[in-house]
């Protein structure tokens, strides 16, 4: 009985995160399980991800500067943001950071789910989760459930046991 449950959840999930910082191949890795080669997304990226019974809308949305500010007219429905950062720009830090605290003061975004995926943890020079965690000032937010998990996303590490967390979290009414 509780398997029929969640046999057809569905939720729709935004990739957000500055450019270049990995949240295309990301989404490909995680629908097709591999790594493919990906050019600047100028606009969006639309994937379904089947993943522990909820079938994953998955918007995949530009970074650059120019198009950031388009990102609110997806905000309506979502039920968690996927915020990928790029561990080794710690350039560009203050800038992820000050993104990430404006997308979780939305009024739409206020019940959304949150999963930081430190990515690139990979390259030389990548910071931690416990320090990404401190220069994104996740200590923070606290109405509302998160998570962050360091990830490679051309290796494939981590992805899975974050939306593991996200899949437990969305079926146990987190969002």
């Amino acid at each position: 009985m509780f398997s029929s449950l969640f046999s057809n959840k569905e939720a729709r999930i935004l990739v957000l995160g500055l450019d270049n910082a990995g949240k295309t191949t990301i989404l490909y890795r995680l629908q097709m399980g591999e790594v493919v080669s990906t050019i600047p997304t100028i606009g969006f990226n639309v994937e379904t991800v089947q993943y522990n019974n909820i079938k994953f809308q998955v918007w995949d949305l530009g970074g650059q500067t120019s198009i950031r500010p388009y990102w609110r007219c997806y905000f309506p429905n979502t039920q968690a943001i996927i915020y990928v950062i790029d561990s080794s720009d710690t350039d560009r830090l203050a800038i992820a950071k000050d993104e990430f605290h404006a997308i979780l003061e939305e009024e739409e975004l206020k019940g959304a789910v949150v999963l930081i995926f430190a990515n690139k943890q990979d390259l030389p020079g990548a910071l931690d989760d416990a320090a990404v965690t401190e220069a994104l000032e996740l200590h923070k937010i606290k109405n509302r459930q998160w998570s962050i998990f360091k990830t490679s996303a051309v290796k494939g590490e981590g992805l899975f046991e974050g939306l593991d967390w996200l899949s437990n979290t969305l079926k146990s009414g987190g969002a």
